[in-house]
């Protein structure tokens, strides 16, 4: 190519909806719906689809979400998106669903990042399907009680999402066994974690979730060596005489029942401590 041919290819301005796109992150945001990219190009729907395309198709934009777009900025072209927290927030407001950051994703957040998560943990209210993101993967746990679980605000590179508390992470971890890696794993991340939980927060949670989760909390909290923080958890649970039941639900249970928890430690469990 020539160089007088170099600089008219230069000249030739840039596509309306890559100039806003570019807009966008200079303002400081990756999210947007595509109702949003046709009101603010004048696109149509056909042409700002295909605008779209193109735009994904250059590894500029990605979409996990069908009409919810996320900013791939230079620097994760390679990875095809940028990190879930920068997004997770928008996407959920996108779907309209309560949500917070759970389970491992969570307890690395909080410091417990025994092993790092392969996939981002989201719990929400409604089932809802895995997504992908470039190699982003976000995977979801449904709690009809989602909104009433202590989460807090956690501030990322983009704004803010929303994330579990360490008393709920706790709970999380053996409430959703197989998402948690399994009981062991489950097991091994508490005892990270143990040192950020506070033990009266503990039973301010335990009447939101079921019984037999407490049960299942206490007695892995014992197994780990914190038998003092899981001490009015203990009391709280005394008062309402539970049943005993399996450590791992659907496998038989013949070992002796823990007088304590009331929990049948039906699994042997192989801490990485």
């Amino acid at each position: 190519m020539t160089e007088f041919m170099k600089r008219d290819a230069n000249m030739v301005p840039r596509p309306e909806m890559a100039r806003w796109v570019e807009k966008l992150q200079s303002e400081g945001r990756y999210t947007f719906a595509r109702q949003e990219a046709q009101v603010k190009t004048g696109r149509g729907f056909v042409a700002a689809q295909s605008a779209l395309r193109r735009l994904k198709r250059q590894g500029r934009i990605v979409s996990p979400k069908r009409g919810f777009y996320v900013v791939v900025p230079p620097e994760y072209r390679a990875a095809g998106s940028p990190p879930a927290s920068w997004f997770i927030d928008d996407l959920m407001r996108h779907i309209g669903q309560p949500y917070y950051v759970g389970l491992l994703s969570a307890a690395a957040i909080h410091g417990a990042a025994h092993q790092q998560p392969m996939v981002f943990q989201v719990v929400t209210g409604k089932p809802t399907r895995d997504m992908r993101a470039g190699r982003v993967a976000l995977r979801f746990c449904m709690c009809r009680n989602v909104a009433r679980m202590p989460a807090m605000d956690v501030q990322t590179e983009t704004g803010s999402m929303r994330v579990a508390t360490p008393e709920t992470t706790a709970f999380d971890l053996v409430r959703y066994q197989a998402a948690a890696g399994h009981l062991s794993n489950a097991a091994t991340v508490l005892a990270e974690l143990a040192e950020r939980i506070d033990a009266d927060a503990l039973v301010g949670i335990a009447p939101t979730v079921r019984l037999p989760d407490v049960q299942r909390l206490g007695y892995l909290l014992d197994l780990v060596g914190e038998n003092e923080r899981a001490v009015p958890l203990s009391r709280w649970l005394r008062a309402r005489r539970p049943r005993a039941v399996p450590l791992r639900p659907g496998t038989p249970a013949e070992a002796e029942v823990d007088k304590r928890w009331h929990v049948v430690p039906n699994v042997d469990l192989e801490l990485d401590l």
